[in-house]
């Protein structure tokens, strides 16, 4: 498979859906009410899949994965956030697990991801101009393992 557009990305994808898994989450009353903390989840979650997106459309490698590793950590961020909505009562315990854990497998993608395009930087540095990525030619099946 070739990534063409950033919506190739099967971590984007994942991302989008925690997106969408935490504007619902975050619908509820109780949870709705609190604007901080709602925004702030809201927030986090977007910047997972905005930081890939944004990522993307950049000329080098280098700041692919700048961006790619801030997405990363606005995953780490929305586990964190849940920790306070679960406090504070807001969702349930299977609805913290949900996002939990959809949070963590968006996040390991994304490293496997950074970790591919340094490999392939590594690999092609002899060959061609240092940090170009050419998207097409982009081993999809090298995220399996992650």
């Amino acid at each position: 498979m070739r990534i063409e557009r950033f919506e190739d990305i099967e971590a984007w994808q994942l991302a989008r859906e925690l997106t969408r898994k935490v504007y619902g989450m975050t619908k509820k009353t109780k949870f709705a009410r609190d604007f901080g903390l709602r925004g702030q989840i809201q927030d986090a979650a977007g910047s997972s899949m905005h930081n890939i997106a944004e990522g993307f459309d950049s000329e080098t490698n280098p700041e692919f994965v700048r961006f790619l590793r801030y997405a990363k950590r606005s995953c780490t961020e929305v586990q964190s956030e849940l920790y306070m909505a679960l406090d504070q009562q807001y969702i349930t315990d299977v609805e913290f697990e949900d996002v939990y854990d959809h949070a963590g497998r968006t996040r390991a993608t994304i490293r496997g991801f950074i970790k591919y395009l340094i490999a392939y930087e590594q690999n092609h540095q002899k060959k061609n101009n240092p940090w170009t990525l050419n998207p097409t030619t982009l081993n999809l099946n090298y995220f399996k393992e992650f």
